[in-house]
């Protein structure tokens, strides 16, 4: 039995304007079921560019392992009307659920052709119930997955979403949207557990990498990050719910030109904790915000409300996610903003454990000094430029 499905032996054109869905359907339908004693593998081969509508590629199959080779190009469609179904927009364009031991690699582009959405009326036209933009590429319930060498460009809303996987490793990844797209960020984790990204490159709108809810033992090494907001882990906590993040590791990665550097962010009102979080030998070239805790995370989106009464506040501050074991060690570079180090707790909560180790942030801005802020954190500065306060020295 054949071990090899391409998706031109099912009729896929490749012409970048013939919708190639149902095409790659059945190819991913007859390798899922393929008893082969190699790993079958899924192609989509070089010099060809193939239109997909909204996807779902999914398992379980029958093979231990599945390989999908990306050596084309995948793009979305230029219309919006192309997402509707059921009078709704799917919440992502490509999706891979429940596959164990999946690869997927190759040297080929996926274009989620998101500047139709980034308008803030992109939807005027389509008469549907729901038309939250989607995300572009999702992976859920994927244990093992193995993602490395493709470029990601212009998704509508996050590129890659990895949602309740386990075993996960991401490296050789480039991803790339204008800064001014909106949530476009490069890598959203949630609920997910032993997850390694490196040697990467990811330039967005929005956070490169986002460390969500429900996640531990994120290991994150030699990643550029610009444009864009930074790492965040976060945000934690809206609507007043519990979530917590734990055990993540970001080593050796770089910053230029992006909002945020290294950002923990949590929402008023919220519960739960972000604890045991390192970050180690990060470089920082005109970072607006480098080093950043903010326990009073507030977009306006979730009711939250940033300037209240003094009564009000003692009603959103009863509670906050706890911040605790946070390590930023050899962070080194350039800021645009005076204030290169903020750290803002809540009074009921704060944040604890809080060290700062062989810091030097100073001015992008020749002659200038760069400040911190400090407020309700314990725990200790050791050689840090510039000074933070509230931590012992």
């Amino acid at each position: 039995m054949t071990s090899t499905f391409n998706v031109v032996d099912y009729k896929a054109i490749g012409d970048g304007i013939k919708d190639d869905s149902n095409a790659f359907i059945q190819a991913w339908e007859a390798v899922c079921r393929a008893n082969t004693s190699t790993t079958p593998t899924f192609i989509i081969p070089s010099g060809k560019t193939f239109l997909l509508k909204p996807v779902e590629f999914q398992g379980p199959c029958n093979a231990s392992n599945i390989h999908v080779l990306v050596l084309g190009n995948i793009v979305a469609p230029n219309d919006i009307s192309g997402y509707v179904k059921n009078e709704e927009i799917d919440d992502k364009w490509l999706g891979f659920s429940n596959v164990t031991g999946l690869v997927v690699d190759g040297s080929g582009l996926i274009d989620g052709q998101g500047s139709i959405w980034w308008a803030s009326k992109a939807c005027k036209n389509v008469k549907v119930r729901n038309c939250n933009r989607p995300t572009a590429l999702r992976f859920h319930e994927c244990n093992g997955l193995r993602l490395s060498g493709l470029r990601h460009v212009n998704s509508p809303k996050n590129h890659l979403s990895i949602f309740q996987c386990n075993d996960v490793i991401i490296s050789g990844l480039h991803i790339t949207a204008p800064e001014e797209s909106p949530n476009t960020d490069g890598i959203n984790i949630a609920q997910s557990s032993h997850i390694q990204i490196k040697d990467s490159f990811i330039g967005t709108g929005d956070d490169c990498i986002a460390i969500n809810g429900g996640s531990s033992f994120i290991k994150i090494t030699n990643v550029s990050c610009g444009p864009g907001h930074g790492i965040s882990v976060g945000s934690l906590g809206a609507d007043g719910t519990k979530e917590s993040v734990e055990g993540v590791y970001v080593r050796n990665c770089s910053f230029n030109g992006t909002t945020n550097g290294l950002r923990i962010k949590t929402w008023q009102g919220g519960s739960g904790y972000a604890r045991n979080i390192y970050f180690q030998q990060i470089k920082l070239k005109a970072v607006a915000n480098p080093i950043i805790i903010n326990q009073f995370y507030c977009n306006t989106g979730h009711g939250c409300k940033i300037q209240v009464s003094k009564l009000t506040m003692l009603i959103y501050t009863a509670s906050a996610v706890k911040v605790s074991n946070v390590t930023f060690s050899g962070v080194q570079g350039t800021s645009i903003t005076d204030e290169a180090v903020q750290l803002s707790c809540s009074k009921t909560v704060g944040c604890s454990d809080i060290v700062l180790n062989q810091i030097n942030i100073t001015s992008e801005i020749e002659g200038k000094k760069t400040n911190s802020s400090c407020s309700n954190a314990q725990g200790k500065c050791i050689n840090c430029y510039p000074p933070v306060p509230c931590l012992l020295e």
